[in-house]
């Protein structure tokens, strides 16, 4: 398979993305990730170290907190529920490659 330019992999990645949206996978998607997420207290502990966070923040700045938060969040994100939402992703890309 010949090398994709990087316009070519843009214009793929637009087309999927609509897709997901037109076709509602990507609510669905989401629905689940944020229930995992909630069910696993991932988003409780989130809003908490956010919050805790934001109190003692002089002056306080939702984009640097924004800026702090992000690499946790990613990073601690139980690793079932991001094996998951992956797996839902691909049956999706498979099923528009076939």
């Amino acid at each position: 398979m010949p090398p994709v330019a990087p316009a070519e992999l843009d214009t793929l990645q637009a087309q999927l993305q609509q897709r997901l949206l037109e076709s509602g996978e990507w609510d669905r998607i989401k629905f689940i990730l944020a229930s995992k997420l909630n069910d696993s207290g991932w988003t409780d502990d989130m809003r908490n170290r956010s919050k805790e966070r934001a109190r003692t923040m002089d002056p306080l700045s939702f984009t640097t907190l924004l800026e702090e938060m992000v690499p946790h969040a990613q990073t601690s994100m139980p690793l079932a529920v991001r094996r998951e939402v992956v797996a839902l992703l691909r049956v999706f890309l498979d099923k528009q490659f076939e």
